[in-house]
């Protein structure tokens, strides 16, 4: 099967922004396959290389194996398990939200997990494979099921990674609005002064 290629000329680069970050999006319309363990430590890889306060490096990413997956599946809201029951892998990235060091609170925890996520997302891109962050799941479940401590640890978000398929193959009501979004102008985000 060929893989699917979105349309993303709605997205202007603006002087040139390198095509992976144009390319990065979060679709639902994925294809059923298997990540071979080689890819998915790269795309891990990628996550542990992120920039971190102190160095603290406090994400923690979890992931689906075949044995795990519908219970992985069963921890997102109703709405994600439509789509996700078709990716590869579901995952869930939890912060660490005390130092290590001098188990002080690490205000920055969440926002170091951003920048694994990014990272995540963008090597996953590289591999052709796809990432769709979700705040959709049920947290206390969740963290149930990993085990977590409330104290120290915090769910931030689910993900699914994956190959895309044709968004039509998908039901009217999900594939209408399958297609990369647009972006706001730089000069809307970006506030030179």
């Amino acid at each position: 099967m060929t893989d699917y290629v979105f349309d993303f000329s709605n997205r202007d680069a603006q002087n040139n922004a390198d095509s992976l970050f144009v390319q990065r999006w979060s679709p639902r319309a994925f294809e059923k396959t298997s990540i071979d363990d080689a890819t998915l430590e790269r795309i891990m890889q990628a996550a542990r290389l992120s920039p971190s306060c102190f160095n603290a490096q406090p994400w923690r990413i979890y992931t689906s194996t075949d044995a795990t997956f519908d219970d992985y599946l069963n921890l997102l809201v109703e709405g994600n398990q439509g789509w996700a029951k078709d990716t590869s892998v579901l995952g869930f990235m939890v912060a660490t939200l005390n130092f290590e060091h001098n188990g002080k609170p690490n205000a920055w925890a969440e926002f170091d997990c951003g920048a694994a996520w990014m990272s995540l997302s963008l090597q996953a891109r590289m591999e052709g494979l796809y990432s769709h962050g979700m705040g959709g799941f049920k947290a206390d479940e969740a963290a149930k099921y990993l085990g977590l401590d409330p104290e120290d640890q915090k769910l931030v978000m689910a993900f699914s990674l994956g190959k895309v398929v044709d968004p039509n193959s998908m039901d009217e009501e999900t594939s209408k609005n399958e297609t990369p979004n647009e972006r706001k102008p730089l000069s809307e985000i970006w506030l030179n002064k």
